[in-house]
This record gives C-alpha cells, sequence and structure tokens, in this order.
C-alpha cells in the first residue's frame, strides 16, 4: 500500500453504487406510508469507529456525545437516521432494544445477567408537515420503524420515497433517500448514504439541471447539463406549481463510510469534509433553520496508508463527492417516482 494521492478520476462506483459496497456496511429501512415517514439503519459488522459533524443551526441527534474524541467508548453498534423531527429519535431505542436482546452492545466488564449497552447514535429530519397523517397521540410510530429496519438489514438500498427519506422534501420539490460509492484502484471503499429534506434546492436555477452535476458518474442521475443561457445562481429555483420551500421544515442527514482504519479523530475529520459534499449538491445549506449533521464510520478492513494527512486530505475529497453524488441520486429517484 503506497501514500500516494489519487484523485476521483482514479475511483468508480462499487458493484451496487451503494454505501454497503463498503466490506462490513448493511443498511436497513422501514417506512410508515400513512404517516409519510421513515427510518433507515446503517449496520457496521462488526462496531466501528465513527464521527460526527453537525453544521446545521437546528439540528436533532443522539449519543453524538459518545463519539468525541475524548470520550470511552471508541466503536458504534448501529446509526439511525429517521424522520419525525424529536419523535424520531425514539427510532434508536427500536434498535437499541433489538440489539440488545441479540447480545449486541458495549460491555466495559463482562457481567453475566447484566445487559450489554448498543451505542447507537442519531439524526433526525423534519417531515411532520407533509400532510402524512400524525395524529398517533402518545404512541408514535418510531421505535417499532426502528426495529423493523434493523431487522431488515442487508446489502440492498432502495432510494427515492424510502427509509429516512420517504416523507422529505428538496426545497422545493421532492426529496428523499440516495446513495452512492467509489472504489479505488488502491481498493479503498468509499460509499455515502444521504436522506435529504433541505431547505435550499438541489437544482441550479431555472433548470432540472443538478448542483452536483459535475461528480455525476455513468448518468446516475440522470446525464443532465447546465445550458449556455443559465440564469444566475439565486441559490434555489421557485417554483409556483409546486410552492416555495418552508423554513424550520428542513434538514439533511447523511453517513458516509469507508474500509480504512480511522483513529476517532480521523472519523470526526473525515466527516468535516464530507460537509463539502452537501455545499456541492444544495444551495443554500447549513442555513439557521437546518438541521444537517454527517457522520463518518470507518470499518478498519485496511491501514490508512503513510503519510496519514494526505491519505485522509485524499479521503476526504472523495467522501465529500461520494456525499454529493448520493444527495442528487436520492432526489432524482424520489422525482422520476412522482412523474405522471
Amino acid at each position: 500500500m503506497t501514500g500516494k494521492i489519487m484523485t476521483a478520476a482514479k475511483a468508480a462506483p462499487g458493484p451496487r453504487n451503494a454505501i454497503t459496497d463498503v466490506d462490513g456496511i448493511l443498511v436497513g429501512e422501514a417506512v410508515d406510508p400513512d404517516a409519510m415517514t421513515g427510518v433507515s439503519v446503517i449496520l457496521p459488522d462488526p462496531p466501528c469507529v465513527c464521527g460526527a459533524d453537525i453544521r446545521g443551526g437546528g439540528p436533532g441527534t443522539r449519543e453524538t456525545g459518545t463519539l468525541l474524541p475524548e470520550t470511552l467508548v471508541d466503536r458504534i453498534d448501529a446509526l439511525v437516521l429517521s424522520g419525525g423531527s424529536v419523535y424520531g429519535l425514539a427510532a434508536a431505542d427500536g434498535v437499541t432494544a433489538a440489539m440488545g436482546a441479540d447480545g449486541r452492545g458495549f460491555s466495559l466488564i463482562p457481567q453475566e445477567g447484566v445487559p450489554v449497552s448498543p451505542i447507537v447514535p442519531a439524526a433526525i429530519l423534519y417531515d411532520l408537515a407533509n400532510s402524512g397523517n400524525k395524529d398517533w397521540g402518545d404512541k408514535p410510530p418510531y421505535t417499532a420503524l426502528g426495529a423493523e429496519a434493523y431487522a431488515a438489514a442487508g446489502p440492498e438500498v432502495k432510494q427515492g420515497r424510502a427509509g429516512a427519506g420517504f416523507g422529505a422534501r428538496a426545497g422545493a420539490y421532492p426529496g428523499g433517500l440516495g446513495t452512492a460509492s467509489y472504489i479505488t484502484e488502491d481498493g479503498w471503499q468509499i460509499g455515502a448514504i444521504a436522506a435529504v429534506n433541505s431547505f435550499g434546492s438541489p437544482y441550479m436555477p431555472g433548470s432540472d439541471c443538478f448542483w452536483a452535476w459535475p461528480y455525476e458518474l455513468n448518468d446516475e442521475f440522470g446525464g443532465r447539463r447546465p445550458g449556455k443561457d443559465m440564469p444566475p445562481s439565486e441559490g434555489f429555483p421557485p417554483d409556483t406549481k409546486i410552492g416555495m420551500p418552508i423554513a424550520r421544515t428542513n434538514t439533511t442527514i447523511a453517513a458516509v463510510a469507508v474500509n480504512l482504519a480511522l483513529s476517532k479523530p480521523q472519523a470526526k475529520r473525515l466527516a468535516i469534509m464530507a460537509q463539502d459534499g452537501l455545499a456541492r449538491a444544495i444551495r443554500p445549506v447549513h442555513a439557521p433553520a437546518d438541521g444537517d449533521v454527517v457522520f463518518a464510520l470507518g470499518t478498519g478492513r485496511l491501514d490508512l496508508p503513510e503519510p496519514a494527512p494526505l491519505s485522509m486530505t485524499r479521503l476526504g475529497t472523495l467522501a465529500a463527492d461520494c456525499l454529493a453524488r448520493a444527495i442528487a441520486r436520492g432526489v432524482y429517484t424520489a422525482e422520476e417516482a412522482v412523474k405522471p
């Protein structure tokens, strides 16, 4: 293994073009069509290092403090992305209970009769105002959805109106769940998954061309390109037929995974760099009313080549590009699903 820097041009999508192209990563999804909401679970096997970076002004998260470099636990057992705003954080309860019943979790000193403690960070997006039936009284569906998604974990990932992106909006347009991957010539595996519920638009103004078009591979989100007469950037294009986005009902939550061994500080740095994928795919982003959160997982199948700072630079660039593609793929798939 060498430490030379390679560009994204030296990488290609994996066989599924999904985060599950990273060895040891599975994804489970569950939806409630009546409530127009859903949950996605990212399941590393075995547990792996994870970092998180929060850029939105209105985030909703669970156990992100556990991911700080100075804290005790250095592995997570699962990661949850959920709709439902604050109610959706309960999806991690369903995953935690199911994992505990399976004997999967952290134990500093194992003792007979003492349950393990599954480490399950989570982030949520706001889909409460999407016209789905939220008349659930004191029994929101998210604990059950979390358990269902955990039980469904596997290598295939449904995109568009699926999982945590089932009831999402992207600016004034349908949002959704998207995923993408890179495999490099020297065996690095990079994958991304995103539930896109943004205030900003994924489209360039006055067109159906994605901001992320420079990073597209194999026409994976339609092969659209900007025309010569594109209007100046306004951040998001108004659409009187669909309506303008509404502030305070937003958030893009995402995760990237790599098959490299990372320390907790390196996972944090990877999450920071991967946030650039949101900026490459959505405008505006990281606004006061957004809850944008990106997690980064390192499964440790390969050592990170020395010099580590150069390898991290390359890895973060690939992760950001991959995340930009995942965002556009999720919106494109959702868009195709609602076309007459």
